[in-house]
């Protein structure tokens, strides 16, 4: 049954109406629980020297805390099913190619870790800080963002680029961490790049999930073969991951097309998406 409109909260029917500086206040939002929340937790750790402890305190327990809000946030707006269900706007063939290039390189830097070296305590520490950092950032961006701008008609090339932007934006805060200005730049070209290949994994795939599973195994297989890599020449082909995401996230945003339509005014019903 159709709502009437009286019975769509003004909560609701705010974030109903989409658009890209909404996108941006709730990607804001979101930068400020994840800052301020080692803030809160740092004293009870005044001495965490170990680094298994120090992924857990400043990377695991923000971003898992994040991630409850935007799960909250998502519930107090009944977009639960919205984001997390099946997508109705589904890809072509050829955007398997962002999956299989993510994919592969995380699987050869897996392959190229000295977890002796490494520890156990900082192998799982780091594939939980994974997780984590997976599913709140997708949810934030390809979930969020994506659907915020799709309520507001964008088509969809820029529905990825401000996906992909917002994203990127999320890591300029490593300059507060003493990141020279040069790699920082270069970091942000890559998270961009690599928010179009999620981006097209949400597409071709059809469901948040899997952006966010792969998301979870880009981060540790990075972490864990920079710092702890094993001797071997697959080590070498890994340390090409990131200029090939770079070339591919930005040769494949060339072909995005269409744009998202709703048959029904937002926050009044069930919208009916479909690609134009």
């Amino acid at each position: 049954m159709t709502p009437a409109p009286e019975s769509v909260s003004p909560w609701r029917r705010f974030w109903e109406k989409g658009g890209w500086w909404r996108s941006l206040l709730v990607v804001v939002a979101y930068f400020a629980i994840y800052q301020g929340v080692p803030l809160l937790f740092a004293p009870l750790f005044p001495t965490a020297q170990d680094p298994a402890a120090t992924i857990w305190l400043f990377t695991v327990i923000p971003i898992a805390f994040g991630g409850l809000v935007l799960v909250a946030f998502a519930w107090s707006l009944g977009w639960l099913a919205e984001l997390f269900g099946p997508q109705p706007i589904r890809g072509s063939g050829w955007m398997w190619v962002a999956v299989a290039v993510v994919l592969i390189f995380n699987i050869v830097r897996f392959a190229t870790i000295d977890y002796a070296k490494a520890g156990a305590g900082v192998v799982i520490a780091w594939l939980v800080a994974g997780l984590c950092i997976g599913f709140a950032e997708e949810t934030l961006t390809r979930g969020f963002v994506v659907n915020l701008m799709r309520k507001h008609g964008y088509r969809e090339i820029a529905v990825a680029c401000v996906s992909a932007a917002l994203f990127a934006l999320l890591h300029a805060s490593n300059l507060l961490t003493g990141q020279s200005l040069i790699a920082t730049a270069i970091q942000l070209v890559y998270t961009f790049a690599f928010g179009i290949l999620m981006y097209l994994t949400l597409r071709v795939t059809g469901n948040l999930i899997w952006p966010i599973l792969l998301h979870a195994s880009t981060d540790p297989s990075i972490f864990l073969s920079t710092l702890y890599p094993a001797q071997g020449a697959a080590a070498s082909l890994g340390g090409l991951g990131n200029p090939v995401v770079i070339v591919a996230g930005l040769v494949l945003l060339i072909f995005i097309r269409g744009r998202v339509t709703q048959n029904a005014a937002p926050g009044l019903a069930e919208p009916t998406p479909r690609l134009v």
